[in-house]
């Protein structure tokens, strides 16, 4: 076998490969003859057919099939020896075929980059630290009474919180347009579900009036003949609902698991629940930042075919997120969209396995069982959980993947510049709000 190696770009190759024609001719009569013994001809007994009909009957099909399997056999035979990384699958031409002469074939693929991590020192990452105050403890529980509130009919104004029931009709230069029609709405204003400026402008309004909207569609808006437009909505407020929040007693607390100790065990658990979600919020936005600063540091270029493959992952999580359905085709979903967190995604993945190998890095026994533990503590029988993760290999699997990626992010931590910076609980735990 004979193999040349052309680069064509910074990770793209281009293999030609000669296989010797004695080695082409040697398999494919290996193949006739196979064909030979289980193959059905009227006029011949099985196994008795003569090799020049075989030949006539199926040599072209059996040499075609013979050189696809010769392909992929000296392909890898060729990488191995080149040494070279393949990412992805590559593309594979025959080039000269003709009978009695050498077989060629080329083959082009991207290879996974050459990787030497630069660390992290001199590069700045921020650390956020932050405390529970009583307030956030407040606002929280104020937070859970209003997933459970109710509405009771009021005459007065309409104010934040209140759930006004409208009919309404959307017009953009003076025509109606599709879907922006309904009769009989409940809205709770302050919900931020309509169009950004909807709601804050049904404020004061009250039961029987009429009353027009105009806001403006954002420029991201999914429907792209009303994104960035003005509309007009012609509104009836029909009824007013002021809302009204539960009592802070047993039947609430039991709600959330509290069935023994009144308000004060409540409190202390919604507490813990919060010094839980806490420390997740300062742990993975602490790893983000070390990961960011990583990827600063060390510019990659990545295998085209790896994000490709990452794109077609997050589609697939997508279409699961949104219950579009085992059958759903994932190429509906516009690649466009996950291009970029695609690549983010093979960057970093890259990165840190070379930081992983570089440093012959495995995950830390103590640092698993401390993730284990901690995931148990929101669990009302810990001991079971922690037994359940450590008897169930794919899940133990995944814990050990996170701890060593934890380990990753203390190593990379131990070599930057780490300046900590004051948050409050609701910028890092409830960022959405």
């Amino acid at each position: 076998m004979q193999v040349s190696v052309e680069t064509t770009s910074a990770l793209e190759r281009r293999l030609t490969i000669q296989v010797p024609a004695e080695k082409v001719d040697s398999a494919v009569d290996a193949r006739l003859k196979q064909t030979a013994k289980k193959v059905k001809i009227d006029g011949f007994r099985p196994g008795k057919v003569p090799m020049t009909v075989v030949k006539s009957r199926f040599g072209e099909s059996v040499r075609q099939e013979v050189l696809s399997e010769l392909m992929r056999e000296h392909f890898v035979e060729a990488v191995t020896q080149e040494k070279l990384n393949p990412a992805g699958t590559p593309e594979i031409e025959p080039l000269k075929m003709k009978a009695g002469e050498p077989f060629e074939f080329a083959a082009k693929f991207e290879v996974y980059p050459e990787i030497e991590v630069k660390t992290l020192e001199g590069e700045k990452v921020e650390r956020p630290v932050a405390e529970i105050q009583d307030g956030d403890l407040e606002d929280l529980i104020t937070d859970l009474r209003k997933q459970r509130a109710t509405f009771e009919e009021a005459d007065k104004a309409a104010e934040q919180g209140d759930q006004v029931n409208l009919d309404f009709e959307g017009f953009v230069d003076g025509e109606a347009f599709a879907g922006g029609k309904a009769e009989g709405h409940d809205l709770v204003l302050g919900s931020n579900s309509f169009i950004p400026g909807f709601e804050d402008q049904l404020v004061g309004s009250k039961a029987g009036e009429e009353k027009d909207v105009t806001v403006t569609f954002p420029e991201d808006y999914q429907a792209e003949d009303l994104a960035g437009k003005e509309a007009t909505f012609k509104c009836k407020i029909n009824s007013i609902k002021a809302q009204k929040l539960p009592e802070l007693n047993d039947e609430f607390f039991a709600d959330f698991g509290v069935t023994e100790g009144g308000e004060e065990a409540f409190r202390k658990e919604v507490r813990k629940n919060m010094e839980a979600q806490l420390k997740q919020a300062i742990r993975n936005t602490t790893k983000q930042a070390a990961f960011d600063a990583l990827m600063k540091a060390n510019p990659i270029e990545v295998p085209a075919a790896l994000i490709d493959n990452e794109v077609d992952n997050l589609r697939r999580q997508a279409a699961q997120q949104y219950n579009l359905g085992e059958d759903f085709d994932i190429s509906q979903i516009p690649a466009d969209l996950f291009k970029d967190q695609a690549k983010n995604n093979v960057t970093l993945g890259l990165l840190v396995g070379e930081i992983i190998k570089a440093n012959e890095m495995q995950a830390d026994d103590a640092v698993v069982d401390g993730l284990i533990n901690e995931m148990a503590q929101s669990y009302q029988e810990p001991e079971k959980v922690v037994d359940h993760y450590k008897s169930n290999p794919e899940m133990l699997r995944q814990v050990q993947a996170a701890a060593l990626e934890q380990q990753v992010v203390d190593k990379l931590l131990a070599e930057a510049e780490v300046t900590d910076v004051t948050k409050s609980f609701k910028e890092l735990a409830m960022p959405a709000q």
